[in-house]
């Protein structure tokens, strides 16, 4: 018996939930006797492939079998399900690193960086919303007030899933920063510490499984999605990148915000803005939340246009000493594929030392459009169609995908864009059902 077997055992755990990502970025697993460890560890737990969205695997023969390899270093006991730990497991089929997973995605991007005896460090901040389960309205009903950042009135009345949700993650080892209510009815943001890129990633998962398992148990629907209602602020999910080498922060200058080799990193993700978009955003209800217009609170932050500034929440990019802010993610974002693209704009703004213009200052959201073209600023994809063609044309962002995965991926997304075009809803048959 191994020590990790022992240490699991000595901690009441019988089981394992042998888990990975899947393309559209939900957890999937299975749960495995603690006993087949090794097993786990060696081979990988096995799943039929063709069942898993995004694989592009075939029904038959050596390749029609995906196997999730456990990565010892994340066994972790769930404080919210005795008896079982998660293991993460990264695909592999026919005894080789599966190319479309994204885990294995992410990692062939930090090698690249490895490489050069560099690493990244990201912190993801997950804003979510508490609904009922029936009606989709905000679980607290007296969750109304015109401007609910920050509400102490709301904050406690939901007390109850936030300490159990911050004493699980806690327990496992997150260092927890600050919980809060934010800009829409319903809606909290958890920050937990920032980590490698990779660990981070593994902790922003660990962190959707706990609290879709506790407010599950409360009788609350835990979401994630971009923008459930359409006068209130969406949720986002912004990455706070640095890279560094060894214990030095290659982004940090004491004479600036920002080293030129982080100006340079910065250049290439503003570059790569518009694919990155479909990685970042990539739902048909993302682009309700990356459109400039007047929300319940008066306030939006999704950033609509390709821009960075010092300390600035209206550009895609807000820069602050020694790191800079990526405020295009939301909350359906896959963290292993928006990081593993990331990474290779960031390089081949570096590589072709691309420069990311001037700083803006001004607040964007209040500029006409017409100032806006003015001065050159690129406005991000406004449909998903519009990021797929984006991404399809990005040579860098696709490679780093890899073929199988860069297809899979469009061909999943054209489909659900497609889906919702041809979607009849209510609103139209408000409006046009009798008017004819």
């Amino acid at each position: 018996m191994s020590a990790l077997q022992d240490r699991l055992h000595a901690e009441g755990v019988h089981s394992l939930l042998v888990q990975f990502t899947d393309i559209e970025g939900v957890a999937k697993g299975k749960l495995v006797p603690l006993a087949v460890l090794d097993d786990v560890l060696a081979t990988g737990a096995g799943f039929a492939g063709p069942s898993i969205a995004g694989t592009g695997l075939p029904r038959t023969g050596p390749r029609a079998e995906y196997y999730a390899r456990g990565d010892a270093g994340t066994a972790q006991a769930l404080p919210w399900w005795p008896g079982v730990a998660r293991i993460v497991g990264d695909g592999f089929v026919a005894g080789e690193p599966f190319d479309a997973c994204p885990r294995q995605v992410l990692r062939r991007q930090l090698a690249r960086l490895s490489q050069r005896g560099w690493h990244l460090q990201t912190g993801i901040e997950p804003e979510f919303f508490l609904l009922q389960r029936d009606g989709w309205g905000p679980a607290d009903p007296l969750d109304r007030l015109d401007k609910p950042s920050y509400d102490l009135k709301s904050l406690p009345r939901q007390a109850d899933f936030l300490q159990e949700l911050a004493e699980a993650l806690q327990a496992c080892g997150f260092t927890l920063q600050q919980i809060d209510h934010e800009d829409a009815h319903g809606q909290y943001e958890v920050n937990f510490r920032h980590d490698e890129a990779l660990a981070s990633a593994d902790r922003l998962m660990f962190f959707k499984l706990a609290a879709h398992a506790l407010a599950e148990a409360r009788g609350l629907v835990f979401s994630m999605m971009p923008k459930p209602f359409g006068n209130q602020p969406g949720s986002g999910m912004h990455f706070h990148v640095s890279l560094w080498s060894g214990a030095e922060c290659l982004f940090a200058d004491p004479q600036a915000e920002l080293s030129a080799l982080g100006r340079a990193f910065m250049a290439g993700v503003l570059a790569h803005a518009p694919a990155l978009t479909a990685l970042a955003a990539p739902t048909v209800n993302s682009y309700k939340r990356l459109t400039v217009n007047q929300s319940l609170s008066g306030t939006t932050w999704a950033p609509a246009y390709i821009a960075h500034g010092s300390n600035n929440r209206t550009a895609l990019v807000r820069t602050l000493p020694g790191r800079f802010e990526w405020r295009v993610p939301d909350a359906s974002a896959n963290p292993y594929l928006a990081t593993a693209a990331l990474i290779a704009a960031g390089l081949d703004g570096i590589d072709r030392q691309l420069d990311a213009g001037p700083a803006v200052t001004d607040d964007l959201f209040t500029l006409p459009l017409s100032e806006i073209r003015a001065r050159g600023i690129g406005l991000l994809p406004q449909t998903l169609n519009q990021a797929c063609e984006a991404l399809e044309g990005d040579a860098v962002i696709t490679a780093a995908l890899g073929e199988t995965l860069s297809a899979e991926f469009v061909k999943l997304k054209r489909d659900e864009a497609l889906a919702y075009a041809r979607h009849v809803s209510a609103w139209e048959l408000e409006r046009y059902g009798a008017r004819f």
